[in-house]
């Protein structure tokens, strides 16, 4: 349920709005247990996705390092490896 949530600091290219985004829905997803709110809880769910989007977008842009910016090509190649490795059996 959480593929979405990845580590987004440091990318060349950078993090895009629409990651995270999709990144902070699937965090409201996991916590709230529902993939879809019923229409009750419908304003309470896509605030929280807008509410954590923001802090997130607040975080990234205010964090600094000293690293490279890492390849997103590179680590996605890297992730995909290890998840070969780890399903392999």
């Amino acid at each position: 349920m959480c593929r979405n949530i990845k580590t987004l600091f440091n990318f060349e290219p950078p993090t895009t709005e629409e990651e995270i985004h999709a990144a902070a829905l699937q965090f409201v997803r996991k916590v709230s247990g529902m993939h879809t709110p019923s229409k009750a809880n419908e304003a309470a769910f896509f605030a929280s996705v807008d509410a954590i989007t923001a802090a997130s977008s607040t975080l990234l842009s205010t964090l600094e390092t000293q690293a490279p910016a890492k390849n997103r090509t590179e680590e996605e190649a890297k992730a995909r490896a290890r998840a070969t490795r780890r399903f392999a059996h």
